[in-house]
């Protein structure tokens, strides 16, 4: 097993299947190539980061209806349209929707990988963000309630004083929570603190 990322490629064209394929693995790639959006549809794929390759015209479900389904169900891997059979309309809905590229057959190498790669670096972006927000979450989770309920207040700028009067305990058990909410956030300011809780969507109590 690598790292390397995965192209899926979904096109009806057997020769066009394979010379996308030599190219691809050329680049230091991993290929999954189908001949249908069905067939693509229909196997078993890991979630691995990457991204697709697909025609415009093909029998039974065409390469922006397979888009919109894969869409529609939260798939989002970075999509190139390659298509000999394209026009300015077609190619503005694929944008619209979401595809990384619209290129037209026969294409550039040079130009296909570049959009490869494009495609694949707004994939590992998101693949970044989404395990960064996942560990934020995690963090939170670690807090009891009574921190939470601190936290709230904390990054609601109120002081130490405020809160032990709000919540009906002593300022040293505001102190000892503060602490121990730093910790387990890791954060290192109150400043990062205040835009951890941002990011998870913490909102501080009501006056």
């Amino acid at each position: 097993m690598t790292s390397a990322p995965t192209v899926f490629i979904v096109d009806d064209d057997l020769s066009v299947l394979k010379s996308l394929g030599r190219l691809v693995r050329s680049a230091g790639f991993h290929v999954a190539a189908f001949c249908s959006a069905n067939e693509f549809l229909g196997c078993p794929k890991d979630d691995v980061p990457g991204c697709m390759v697909l025609d415009v015209q093909m029998p039974d479900l065409s390469g922006l209806g397979l888009q919109q389904m894969l869409s529609a169900s939260g798939q989002g891997l970075p999509i190139i349209f390659l298509t000999g059979h394209g026009d300015i309309p077609m190619s503005v809905r694929a944008i619209k929707a979401g595809a990384v590229d619209f290129l037209t057959k026969p294409c550039e190498d040079k130009k296909l990988l570049a959009a490869i790669e494009q495609a694949i670096a707004i994939d590992m972006e998101a693949r970044r963000v989404q395990a960064d927000g996942a560990e934020l979450q995690h963090r939170f989770s670690l807090l009891t309630q009574r921190e939470r309920e601190v936290c709230c207040h904390v990054v609601a700028g109120r002081l130490n004083k405020q809160i032990a009067y709000d919540l009906g305990t002593c300022e040293q058990t505001i102190k000892v929570h503060r602490m121990r909410i730093m910790e387990k956030l890791r954060a290192r300011s109150l400043a990062e603190l205040v835009m951890l809780a941002r990011e998870v969507g913490m909102t501080p109590p009501a006056k």
